[in-house]
This record gives structure tokens, C-alpha cells and sequence, in this order.
């Protein structure tokens, strides 16, 4: 797994391709989403988008997409009540056992950990 902090955020700004990238997960995000057709949505062949995408953001397509994934299942999680399974489908995960493995490895905690610290963070709010 990948540090969450090598990502570079800025680079999807300079980039108009990596923009169009990440414009089109934000908007299709529940949608799968292969390193060919992300390649074809920046309008570049797969290989040299795998390896551009790497460069210039600093994880690999796969990992920053998980990553993103992950990120909208926490959003998710801290907003509603709706059941983990509903959130990983939701949130892109097809496999509800991918999305708590993923979840652990991008977190360090599984989606229920999560879940409970959201409640009791909600608990004690006036």
C-alpha cells in the first residue's frame, strides 16, 4: 500500500488531462474504471498514461482510484446511517470483502471501527 501523503493533489490542477481524470471519478465515481478507459478519457494511449499518471501524482492509477474510493466511503459513512454494504457500492466497491480489505489497508481500521467512531464523535456533540 501507498502513503496517502505521496499523492500529489496539485498535479490534477496543472494538468488539464489528470483534471479531466479526476473531474470524471467525481462525477461517475460508482461506475468501474479501468486504466484503459481513464487513459482514453485524458486521450492518451494506457502505458504512457500509467506511466504519466505515476510521475506526475506520485501513486500509481489503481492506488490514487482506491484511495478516492475510500475517501467517498468515509464521506458517506460521516453523513448517514445507510448500511456499510450500500456505502461500498455507492463509494465504486462491487465486493463488499474488497471494500473492508481496502478500507483497512487505506485506514488502518475496517469500515465498523469507522462507523463507531463516527457515532460516538456524534454522540458528544451538543
Amino acid at each position: 500500500m501507498f502513503d496517502p501523503k505521496e499523492i500529489n493533489q496539485a498535479a490534477f490542477a496543472y494538468y488539464s488531462r489528470l483534471g479531466r481524470i479526476k473531474l470524471y471519478v467525481e462525477q461517475e465515481g460508482t461506475e468501474s474504471l479501468s486504466l484503459a478507459q481513464a487513459a482514453r478519457v485524458a486521450g492518451m494511449e494506457r502505458k504512457y498514461f500509467s506511466t504519466f499518471f505515476h510521475r506526475k501524482v506520485g501513486v500509481c492509477f489503481r492506488d490514487w482510484l482506491m484511495w478516492t474510493r475510500i475517501n467517498e466511503a468515509r464521506r458517506l459513512m460521516e453523513k448517514n446511517n445507510r448500511s456499510i454494504s450500500d456505502i461500498a457500492w455507492e463509494s465504486g466497491f462491487r465486493d463488499l470483502r474488497t471494500f473492508e480489505r481496502a478500507f483497512k489497508a487505506c485506514t488502518g481500521i475496517t469500515p465498523r471501527e469507522f462507523r463507531s467512531g463516527v457515532r460516538r464523535r456524534l454522540a458528544l456533540e451538543p
